[in-house]
């Protein structure tokens, strides 16, 4: 891979790691700010639904494959299934994912285009 390349994965990367560590950052300084006061604070709403909407938005653009071919539609399928049944036994976020990605990869790899 090129210099571009890795530069994009460690962007994304980084991305990906601040926008799950600065609202947890932001809400336990909050949290501990309303505890000294005295009061008892809550978790707004727009930060329990943050989570599954990027987790939603991911998942969309990932449905539909770069390249048109059949090779990319059976790989994009059989990742989500395999995502979607690892998830299903372990209810787990990072087992799921990896196996889909691993299973896109081989098909990918594996099946001339």
């Amino acid at each position: 891979m090129d210099t571009s390349m890795w530069l994009a994965l460690v962007s994304i990367a980084v991305g990906t790691y601040l926008l799950r560590l600065l609202p947890y950052v932001w809400m336990k300084r909050s949290l501990a700010k309303k505890q000294m006061e005295g009061g008892i604070g809550a978790m707004p709403i727009w930060l329990t639904i943050l989570g599954p909407t990027m987790i939603a938005a991911m998942f969309g653009t990932s449905l539909v494959p770069i390249h048109s071919d059949a090779v990319s539609w059976l790989a994009t399928g059989v990742g989500t299934l395999i995502t979607f049944g690892v998830w299903t036994r372990t209810r787990s976020m990072g087992l799921p994912i990896l196996c889909g990605v691993v299973a896109f990869g081989i098909i990918t790899l594996l099946l001339p285009v």
